[in-house]
């Protein structure tokens, strides 16, 4: 491959993958995601989150319960800063589908949207 062909190879990758950055900020999720605390009325809603980030769920007591009504899939999180460990690993929910935590486990601090 000559020089300046490999120079515009690596140039149109760097290109895609700001373009591939640059769309994703200020994109939301489209939709609602609702979480409730197990046994509580209480039900919090977040309407079009921002699709980057972590974001905090922000019930006293964490959520057990989650429904997921918008177009894209969630990780959900026992830690507040959307922190993994061998105890607390994400947890995957599709868009369209809800989720119940299991009896005596640690309830979900935060989220954040896969992308």
């Amino acid at each position: 491959m000559s020089h300046i062909r490999h120079i515009g190879v690596i140039t149109g990758a760097a290109l895609l993958l700001l373009t591939a950055t640059a769309c994703s900020a200020g994109k939301t999720t489209l939709g609602e995601l609702s979480f409730r605390g197990h046994d509580s009325p209480i039900e919090l809603t977040y309407t079009n989150t921002p699709v980057q980030g972590c974001h905090e769920i922000r019930l006293p007591h964490g959520a057990t319960h989650v429904e997921n009504f918008t177009e894209l899939d969630v990780v959900l999180y026992r830690t507040p800063k959307c922190q993994k460990n061998d105890e607390a690993p994400g947890i995957y929910v599709p868009t369209s589908t809800s989720n119940v935590t299991a009896s005596g486990s640690l309830p979900w601090r935060s989220f954040s949207v896969v992308h």
